[in-house]
């Protein structure tokens, strides 16, 4: 059900993988994504034994209405029932206890804290979002309420490697043109990106020196939801807080 949960100076970094939920084919099973097509019921039982295992209330857990954007939400609960939850792929806060998630099925996850300020961050980086900024976005905002950057801590989690997300040609040009370090091959040959790299790069010229980059590459892991590989499928989550 966790893949990974590691605490660094009273900072919670957690990744889940698809297992121990109760979601029937093809979302099984912890499928965490309420807008794939799977059963609601099954997703807000899902969410609750997610949240339960890493000990949070599910009711303290703020999602997002990811959009593959750069915008970016400073949050201080979660969002009120009944209304509309706003398009962002960064929230940020500064809330002892609460939790900030954010879903991938090949998007790379990415988990900021500071642990001094009390600053944390939750970070959805696809290739469009990569490429728009949304993790400089989201430390600009850290920064904002307090934190350093070379105090963040940087946890990216399960995201599909540069070796299997073939891109075409062009594709792979204008990526690189705005992040270098984003540019790849394939392990056949044939043009790719790397998202995670790319997010690790712009990291590093941030400031932020203390990074850790998961080596589950979701498309190769069957313990993981692919989009690419499977299409109609699940969706993991990583969740970051404070004690």
């Amino acid at each position: 059900m966790i893949g990974r949960h590691d605490i660094v100076n009273g900072a919670h970094f957690a990744f889940t993988d698809r297992w121990g939920g109760v979601s029937a084919v093809p979302y099984e099973e912890l499928n965490l994504g309420g807008a794939v097509g799977d059963d609601p019921d099954a997703v807000r039982n899902n969410r609750g034994l997610a949240a339960k295992s890493l000990g949070l209330d599910p009711a303290r857990v703020v999602w997002m209405n990811q959009v593959h954007g750069a915008d970016v939400a400073v949050v201080d609960g979660p969002w009120g029932a009944g209304d509309p939850v706003p398009g962002v792929d960064a929230i940020v806060t500064a809330r002892r206890g609460l939790a900030l998630a954010v879903l991938t099925a090949d998007c790379t996850p990415v988990l900021l804290a500071d642990p001094v300020a009390g600053i944390a961050a939750a970070v959805h980086a696809g290739r469009p979002g990569m490429v728009a900024g949304v993790v400089p976005a989201a430390v600009r905002a850290m920064a904002e309420l307090g934190a350093v950057p070379d105090r963040i801590i940087a946890r990216t989690g399960p995201a599909v490697c540069g070796r299997c997300y073939e891109v075409p040609e062009a594709m792979r040009a204008e990526v690189a043109a705005v992040e270098p370090a984003a540019y790849a091959e394939t392990s056949w040959g044939t043009p790719a990106v790397d998202v995670s790299a790319g997010v690790h790069a712009q990291l590093e010229r941030l400031g932020v020196r203390d990074r850790e980059q998961s080596p589950v590459c979701t498309l190769e892991s069957r313990d993981h939801f692919s989009y690419r590989r499977d299409r109609t499928t699940g969706r993991l989550a990583g969740y970051v807080w404070w004690d």
